[in-house]
């Protein structure tokens, strides 16, 4: 198993510490997983304990990022695995080609016009297409990815903020974050694999259709360069008091006694 990632990043990281510190400070709920693409089916199949579903059985690629972070399964596929472009695309097991980029499958359906459909298929963030044959995702603490390409991480607005919050602590820069609508997977693990940015989602009806979303989730994607770096900030703020759950104040009590306290 190689630790090197599409990155280039080969550091050596405790993944099972670092998702103990997540679990520890934000109380996250499901599995954190990792998300890693192979150049050839062999790389994938020597993963260990790798589930690879009957390519009879087409599944949807929030399907198996479900499988994984729900009951912690360690699966791969290949584009032969998946329902087809609108899936495979987004992580570069096939192309943006004329028939993907046409519109012709959602419109009058999730869009009114053929053009309003072509734009959306055009706006979708998906990784680079042509050096990879397979993807597997896995959950980080089992170590069997090496250094994935990215992390996922499921959480609640609240934990979602406080993650930001983390990241933000130390070299702050402002985040910005897109909403293709549908398809939003684009928005998480698309747009992590073509950036190599911290990619915030609102998951989508299909994501929580068949991948098992809940009503009160949030997605961030990222390489797992940012764990170590929102974890450190996590620590520092839990330090200062800005800790997960966040109590309520009061909406009709003055928050100055609170101010003076955090602030002074």
């Amino acid at each position: 198993m190689s630790a090197m990632n599409c990155w280039g990043d080969n550091e050596i990281r405790d993944y099972g510490g670092l998702v103990d510190a997540l679990v520890r400070y934000l109380k996250i709920k499901t599995i954190p997983i990792g998300m890693k693409r192979y150049k050839t089916v062999a790389e994938m199949k020597a993963i260990e304990k790798i589930r690879i579903p009957d390519p009879a059985q087409k599944l949807n690629m929030d399907q198996i990022v479900g499988q994984s972070r729900w009951n912690g399964f360690t699966l791969g596929v290949t584009a032969e695995n998946l329902t087809g472009p609108q899936c495979s695309a987004v992580v570069g097991l096939t192309p943006r080609d004329a028939d993907f980029l046409s519109g012709n499958n959602f419109a009058g359906y999730w869009y009114e016009s053929k053009a309003d459909s072509a734009e959306h298929q055009r706006e979708m963030s998906c990784a680079s297409y042509g050096e990879y044959k397979a993807i597997a995702v896995s959950p980080l603490a089992s170590n069997r990815l090496g250094n994935p390409d990215i992390c996922l991480i499921y959480a609640t607005p609240g934990q979602m903020i406080l993650m930001i919050n983390g990241l933000q602590w130390s070299g702050y820069k402002k985040l910005s974050f897109g909403c293709v609508g549908e398809s939003a997977c684009a928005d998480s693990w698309g747009n992590a694999l073509k950036t190599g940015e911290p990619s915030v989602s609102i998951p989508c009806y299909a994501e929580r259709k068949f991948g098992g979303v809940q009503d009160d989730e949030l997605l961030i994607a990222m390489p797992p360069s940012y764990l170590s770096k929102i974890v450190n900030g996590l620590a520092a703020l839990n330090k200062n008091g800005l800790r997960y759950p966040i109590p309520n104040a009061g909406i009709d009590v003055s928050p100055i006694a609170v101010f003076a306290k955090a602030y002074g």
